[in-house]
């Protein structure tokens, strides 16, 4: 199939996406129902475009199965065959628990230049049309704003959030609280700086949480 016979596909596929953005959040198989409010990226199956040309995939012509697991058992997978400028997705799924239905369609590629040499592959959604890396499925795949999903990072509260990041960078310094030693071969400006950042992050969390709760010090 030529550039012209996957962009039509893809146009009919985007008018499908809009009227059809609620059965998405279905999973392959999962029969989860659609629920008020953002959903996360985590919630749904990640198709990366950059993990399967890692993986030495994207050759034309090549036909593979990507599949998902849980806790070390597959509990999802697709049939994907690589054509020139696109892939093409097989795969079954229901929604709540009703009958499988087949799928299968094209999603187109796009590659760039990169700063240093070589190519780079974006995926193009089928639901807008975004050059985007990873796709989310769903009954359809499609990128992260068709399916209305947020980061995990932006469900956190802002104090959580300031104290996951003090929490990564203990986590870099080797610390198992909020105080410890330089690690060895670290360089005394990095130690400083990260000590730095660690502190002011937990202090902020500290009285963001404070603050939240209303909790007001003794002698004020």
């Amino acid at each position: 199939m030529g550039r012209k016979g996957i962009k039509k596909m893809q146009v009919s596929q985007m008018i499908s996406a809009k009227k059809t953005a609620g059965v998405f959040m279905g999973g392959l198989g999962s029969g989860n129902r659609w629920q008020s409010g953002k959903h996360t990226t985590s919630y749904m199956r990640r198709l990366d475009i950059r993990r399967i040309q890692h993986d030495g995939l994207l050759v034309p012509g090549n036909v593979f199965r990507w599949c998902w697991s849980r806790n070390g058992e597959q509990v999802a997978s697709i049939n994907i065959r690589v054509a020139e400028d696109a892939l093409f997705l097989n795969y079954r799924c229901r929604s709540d628990g009703g009958d499988w239905e087949d799928m299968s369609f094209p999603v187109a590629l796009d590659w760039t230049a990169c700063h240093m040499g070589g190519r780079r592959v974006w995926f193009r959604c089928p639901g807008c049309g975004r050059r985007v890396a990873i796709l989310y499925g769903g009954k359809t795949f499609a990128c992260r704003h068709c399916h209305n999903l947020a980061y995990d990072s932006q469900r956190e509260s802002p104090e959580w959030r300031a104290q996951s990041r003090a929490l990564k960078i203990r986590a870099r310094l080797g610390w198992e609280n909020e105080h410890g030693s330089k690690p060895k071969g670290m360089h005394w400006r990095t130690f400083e700086r990260l000590k730095r950042k660690q502190e002011l992050f937990a202090a902020t969390s500290i009285m963001m949480l404070a603050e939240r709760l209303r909790i007001v010090p003794k002698g004020c």
